[in-house]
């Protein structure tokens, strides 16, 4: 996907297209990708067979739910991390309406500080952008109702409805293309948050798991 067309400097010279934003999405994902490989790796050495000939060495029931707790708190920050990285590779819905979400305030604050790259001449907002369709729409609904004289007006103003949306369409799928790699990329600053989380829970676990099969 390139970048909305705009008309060329005074010399004529052609300007390569932008990358898409949706080039970021696979680079996040396979960041999450190494995350989750990890955590398992992580998870199959508490499961391996060190911590099963370490249960050997408890003598009494307290150090066994100690152990035992232990090893579920470990376990249990290795399944927290993987189940918050895993929400990174699930695609997600991206329509106008997300726009209005906490998750891409930043992104509006990006929009309102310039509105002429993202909506070019045609619109300073996301609603200016709609606003052909919701024309073209509600011209489409009167249609079968109108007479004669009606729907040659109305018909006439279907048509330029559908110019100025082939006009806004591509900046408004350029702009839903940023707000998906946009949450795509919150996503894993909120996966990356919970791992360093779930690592304190691992590592709290393992040191109660050692202490606890040490003696």
């Amino acid at each position: 996907m390139s970048a909305p067309a705009t008309a060329g400097d005074s010399g004529g010279a052609v300007l390569d297209p932008l990358p898409s934003p949706l080039d970021s999405v696979a680079d996040s994902r396979e960041a999450a990708r190494w995350t989750l490989a990890s955590a398992g790796a992580v998870g199959a050495l508490l499961l391996g067979g060190g911590p099963l000939l370490a249960v050997g060495r408890i003598g009494d029931w307290t150090h066994a739910l100690w152990a035992g707790g232990g090893l579920l708190v470990a376990l249990t920050g290795i399944a927290w991390a993987m189940w918050q990285t895993s929400e990174v590779l699930v695609p997600p819905l991206t329509t106008p309406a997300v726009l209005a979400s906490p998750a891409l305030r930043g992104l509006r604050e990006q929009l309102d500080a310039a509105p002429g790259y993202y909506f070019g001449s045609l619109a300073t907002d996301v609603e200016g952008l709609l606003r052909h369709r919701r024309i073209a729409l509600e011209i489409s609904r009167r249609l079968p109702t109108a007479d004669a004289a009606e729907r040659a007006v109305l018909e006439r103003g279907l048509a330029t409805a559908h110019r100025n949306i082939a006009r806004t369409d591509p900046y408004l799928r350029w702009l839903l293309a940023t707000a998906h790699a946009w949450i795509v990329r919150e996503k894993l600053r909120k996966a990356r948050r919970h791992t360093f989380l779930s690592a304190v829970l691992v590592i709290t676990g393992a040191v109660v798991f050692l202490v606890a099969t040490g003696r």
